[in-house]
């Protein structure tokens, strides 16, 4: 039980700790890091498609980020739990 706490403890600093050390900082995601690198690369460059619907918001394209990574986190934990319980019945 200790191991856990320790364990959780820690990774709610690693989350915490950069809000402090990096005050005023924009986290912004790798897709516009990426797009600028392209650029300075090759100022030329045109993407080979554009997206076929682009969310309104960037509240709501965080939404349906959320939503995905709790979707694929349900399927893995269930699919851990259903082999676990397989294993312990056999």
């Amino acid at each position: 039980m200790k191991k856990n706490l320790l364990l959780l403890a820690i990774v709610v600093l690693l989350a915490i700790i950069p809000l402090f050390v990096q005050k005023g900082a924009e986290f912004g995601g790798a897709d516009g890091e990426a797009e600028v690198a392209i650029g300075e690369i090759n100022a030329q460059y045109q993407p080979w498609f554009e997206s076929f619907w682009e969310p309104p918001s960037g509240e709501i394209e965080s939404l349906l980020f959320v939503l995905q990574a709790a979707i694929g986190a349900g399927f893995i934990g269930y699919f851990i739990g259903y082999m676990r319980g397989k294993h312990k019945e056999g």
